[in-house]
């Protein structure tokens, strides 16, 4: 074969077209990496295979939650749940060991999948199966789908549902609460059921209840939980949610870290009604509550959502700058992935887990009420015509 000479360094005849301002963007990290082996750690194969498009974007993620937002226990970190996650396995594998190792300091989730945590405290089997399979026949059967999942009508939802009234009806379910009280109570619960069938690290909620993670729900009523507390009020049960104290709470939570000269940050899976609860936080402290503030430091998002379409689930994070929501000078620590969450969230939870050491837990459960009082005071410290409602 004949020796073929590469051609020397390309010197253009229009140097004036080319400005030497371009090393500035071709410094980056060569995209040439060496072949998988099949012997590398799940880390290494993000960092060194991982380079492109969605795959550098979950990269840049992976390395934004593990090296800033994990960096130290200084930074608040907020997660918000979307999607049947906890149906599909993703609370016992994922959730789970996050809040253990101190990496998720406050949930907010649909009802949906606090509700669907319930049936793995309680040992009440889901199984694999098709999406594929015949709905008209699955009625007939007593089996419900939820896409490629597969559960018992009367053994998981009815039992469920049975037991979740006999939890909501007693004593200390007769008050109002936010939902952060109402799930703390329901995981105490579920902590129980646990110990009962003898299995551990199966429920969110059970992990959440130990931890002192508060979870909160942004539609209180929109999920089995929601419609059971309803259904009990017919029968005279005293239980009310009040979704202004979640407001509240929540806006506390991050009021706080700042007022500390600490950051935050936001994990979110999905988008969704969780999505913009947990990150108008920062428009409640600045719009509502005139308090001067940035917004978040940390956006690490996951989702399968187009942003052209108007959606939130959508949404940029410099489209919620201009909203207040995310700090505008943080924006270099702001990334979305276009992946499915159920790919996305045990990568992200084992690159994690893999790369830091666990933080010592925050319980700002039983915070609440220190914090709401200081909520309240930056309140009226800013608002000094506002006056005590009698």
């Amino acid at each position: 074969m004949a020796k073929i000479e590469l051609p020397k360094k390309f010197v253009s005849k229009y140097p004036h077209k080319f400005a030497a301002g371009k090393k500035k963007y071709l410094r980056g990290r060569r995209i040439l990496p060496k072949p998988i082996t099949g012997k590398e750690s799940l880390p290494e194969l993000i960092d060194k295979a991982f380079l492109a498009y969605n795959g550098a974007r979950l990269q840049e993620g992976a390395r934004l939650f593990t090296e800033k937002m994990l960096a130290n226990d200084g930074v608040t970190v907020g997660m918000s749940l979307a999607g049947a996650l906890t149906p599909a396995g993703l609370g016992s594998a994922a959730v789970i060991p996050l809040i253990k190792a101190g990496f998720v300091d406050w949930i907010v989730g649909t009802g949906a999948n606090l509700y669907h945590d319930m049936h793995h405290a309680m040992n009440l089997p889901l199984y694999r199966g098709s999406p594929f399979t015949g709905d008209i026949e699955l009625r007939r059967f007593g089996v419900v789908r939820i896409y490629d999942i597969l559960l018992d009508y009367n053994d998981v939802l009815m039992r469920t549902d049975d037991i979740l009234r006999k939890i909501i009806v007693q004593d200390e379910f007769q008050k109002e609460m936010g939902t952060a009280e109402l799930h703390y109570l329901i995981g105490k619960y579920c902590a129980a059921f646990e110990d009962q069938c003898g299995i551990a690290d199966a429920s969110v909620l059970a992990a959440a209840y130990r931890a002192g993670v508060p979870c909160y729900t942004s539609s209180p009523g929109d999920s089995t939980i929601g419609m059971n507390v309803a259904g009990v009020e017919l029968r005279g049960n005293k239980l009310r949610i009040n979704p202004s104290i979640d407001v509240n709470e929540t806006t506390a939570i991050v009021l706080d870290a700042k007022l500390r000269g600490k950051k935050t940050g936001v994990l979110l899976m999905g988008g969704g009604s969780p999505k913009n609860f947990i990150l108008q936080t920062e428009p409640q402290i600045q719009e509502v509550l005139r308090i001067k503030e940035m917004g978040h430091d940390y956006f690490l998002q996951c989702t399968d959502a187009r942003p052209d379409t108007g959606g939130l689930s959508g949404a940029t994070p410099s489209e919620a700058v201009s909203w207040g929501k995310i700090d505008p000078n943080r924006l270099p620590d702001a990334v979305v992935a276009y992946v499915d969450s159920t790919v996305a969230l045990p990568l992200l939870a084992h690159y994690a887990l893999a790369r830091k050491r666990p933080r010592k837990l925050k319980r700002l459960y039983p915070q609440r009420p220190k914090l709401i009082e200081k909520l309240t005071a930056e309140y009226f410290k800013h608002n000094r015509d506002a006056t005590p409602i009698s």
